[in-house]
């Protein structure tokens, strides 16, 4: 990425959403950006999986676990899935996993915490949906910007 969420907040302010700083790093770039795709589930990441084993073009997945801190959505082998497919991060409502090797792969990735705790695979869960967690709402296609200052949505990639 070479534009930083706090000048793009200085240039587009009023037509940027700011997620709650509630997001650790937890991939090998610290920095992303891209086309947004979403994922509603609850403790199952069974819709993460799919999702990133779709091509990923240099989009960013969101999941929006609910904010559960009883088991990871992302570990180390779903985020190399999202490397390999070509996604750009992933950002998560919640835990991931692995997080020494997930430090080690080419994606950016944040979420609220880490959980050695494996989640169930059930299928449950809602894809392409609009998501409001973070103080903010999250939509199919918005272009989402991430660095070390947080996270900043926009309704298309700003110039």
């Amino acid at each position: 990425m070479t534009v930083a969420t706090a000048d793009l907040y200085d240039a587009h302010g009023e037509n940027l959403r700011v997620m709650a700083p509630l997001f650790r790093d937890y991939g090998g770039h610290a920095s992303f950006e891209g086309a947004v795709v979403t994922v509603k589930v609850f403790e199952d990441n069974s819709l993460v999986r799919s999702a990133l084993e779709e091509p990923g073009q240099g989009r960013v997945l969101v999941v929006d676990g609910g904010g559960s801190l009883r088991c990871a959505l992302v570990g180390d082998l779903l985020a190399g899935l999202g490397v390999k497919n070509g996604w750009a991060g992933i950002l998560v409502n919640g835990c991931i996993r692995d997080g020494v090797p997930l430090s080690q792969l080419a994606i950016g990735v944040k979420a609220l915490a880490s959980n050695p705790r494996k989640s169930v695979k059930r299928g449950d869960g809602a894809r392409d949906v609009l998501l409001r967690f973070a103080g903010v709402r999250v939509n199919p296609g918005d272009y989402l910007y991430a660095d070390a200052d947080g996270v900043v949505l926009a309704s298309s990639k700003l110039d």
